[in-house]
């Protein structure tokens, strides 16, 4: 029993060290434009360069690595795993609205996850490199999203 007690209680120390910490943000300002920092995009995947701004995204303290891990595995039934995800792999558009966005309802047919997504960039280009980025890390290869494909996607106000 003090076994149980201690992963739940240690679940739930972390659970709400990671909403303390994930605050999500973007930048302050117009949202709804795209950063300076031209992504350039071809049809075999991603650029070097927009790698690297989604790693870098990815790995900010605060964003996607405080709830999906640096390995990204998450944590099982409290946060998402992006390694082989279907969701990532199926629904790229709708994940860089996630990221842009949040997302209230988080979850799949089988897992429920405890707390909603926060917004993590306030940028187009910032969003489709972070998720170009977890396509094509962690084992995935999922190809890539382009800009174009999420042209219509809209920044909620924040």
């Amino acid at each position: 029993m003090k076994t149980r007690n201690f992963i739940a209680i240690a679940m739930a120390s972390f659970f709400g060290l990671a909403m303390i910490t994930s605050c999500g943000g973007g930048k302050s300002g117009d949202q709804s434009t795209t950063d300076t920092t031209a992504v350039k995009e071809v049809a075999a995947g991603p650029t070097a360069e927009q790698m690297a701004m989604g790693k870098a995204i990815y790995e900010t303290p605060g964003k996607c690595i405080t709830c999906h891990m640096a390995n990204g595995q998450g944590v099982a039934s409290v946060f998402p795993n992006l390694v082989g995800s279907q969701f990532l792999l199926n629904s790229k558009v709708l994940a860089v609205t996630q990221v842009l966005n949040g997302s209230a309802k988080v979850g799949n047919k089988t897992i429920k996850y405890p707390a909603p997504m926060l917004p993590q960039v306030g940028s187009a280009d910032s969003a489709v490199a972070v998720i170009n980025y977890v396509l094509n890390s962690f084992g995935n290869k999922g190809g890539m999203v382009t800009l174009d494909e999420v042209k219509d996607v809209v920044i909620d106000p924040r």
